[in-house]
């Protein structure tokens, strides 16, 4: 590797340490002790706070700082970084008390006149389109506290009938504008997913409720997506279909080719079916039910409701 490179590595190599000596560097990174030497006064010319502890055995006493450990970026990886955040933008509900907007901002100001312009171009020529939020979500903080901290949480969820919830969080995903949970319901002894803009009223739940370790839950988890989907149906796609399908498609879904044809299978639970029926109907002429006959019932159903609101 070159020099800049070694470098950052170096740095983050003594990020977590509290002291070093130049025979560190040099058995890390397979250099003499001239060039360690050397790297270790570049490395203080960079920032990296250090004194010298003189004597037998010497060192290098690294002085804490409660700053980011101060890596050094390429051109390529910085518009790289600068395309990834204006690619977060539409995403404007987010855990994070700043926006990305803000962030990319505040990162600007750190470049030289001449990289800013050359970013800006890529900027203004290159564009990544996404869904947006459908609604804004207030309490994703709250939401990712809890799960970082295995913390059980009481809800108005309000979905569907509304009602109060206990809940242990497993992880926060965002699909298709919307931003959802797994969590394990502590009152019905059942996971479930969440949409969390219908969580109103957050509050820690009361101290009976034991939360479960990371790895039950991931054990829940686990037996969610292999036992509760347990329908099984396969649907034909048309060649337009299966890009439909690759555009957007859920966990529970998969494409097989077979025949010089493109099918759409998986399984489903009942509690889900309304999900399955629109989600098929987005798909519009480009997909036939094959099985079940249930689903193909419940399509059909929705189908002319949808034709009847015309006449």
């Amino acid at each position: 590797m070159n020099k800049s490179e070694r470098l950052n590595q170096e740095l983050i190599f003594l990020k977590d340490k509290t002291s070093f000596q130049l025979s560190d560097l040099m058995n890390e990174f397979g250099i003499s002790k001239r060039t360690a030497i050397r790297d270790v006064q570049a490395l203080e010319n960079l920032g990296l706070a250090l004194y010298v502890e003189a004597g037998r055995g010497g060192k290098y006493q690294l002085i804490q700082q409660n700053l980011l450990t101060p890596i050094y970026f390429n051109e390529t990886e910085i518009q790289a970084i600068f395309f990834a955040i204006k690619a977060l933008d539409l995403v404007s509900s987010t855990p994070f008390e700043k926006s990305y907007s803000q962030i990319r901002n505040k990162l600007l100001e750190t470049l030289p006149s001449g990289q800013k312009i050359n970013i800006q171009k890529i900027l203004d020529v290159v564009s990544y389109h996404h869904v947006s939020p459908v609604n804004k979500v207030d309490n994703l903080a709250d939401l990712l506290e809890a799960i970082l901290n295995n913390r059980v949480i009481s809800l108005h969820y309000t979905q569907y009938e509304p009602k109060d919830m206990t809940l242990q969080l497993f992880d926060l995903f965002y699909r298709s504008g919307l931003w959802f949970c797994n969590a394990f319901d502590m009152d019905e002894k059942k996971w479930g997913v969440f949409r969390c803009d219908y969580m109103l009223n957050i509050s820690l739940a009361d101290t009976s409720y034991i939360p479960y370790s990371k790895e039950e839950m991931t054990e829940f988890l686990t037996i969610y997506e292999t036992k509760f989907p347990d329908i099984e149906f396969k649907c034909q796609l048309t060649s337009y279909g299966k890009e439909l399908f690759l555009k957007r498609h859920y966990p529970n879904m998969e494409l097989h080719y077979k025949d010089d044809a493109f099918y759409l299978v998986g399984k489903y639970n009942n509690e889900h079916l309304d999900y399955l029926v629109q989600y098929l109907i987005s798909l519009g002429k480009h997909v036939t039910i094959l099985s079940p006959n249930n689903l193909k019932e419940v399509y059909l159903n929705e189908l002319h409701q949808i034709i009847n609101s015309y006449e």
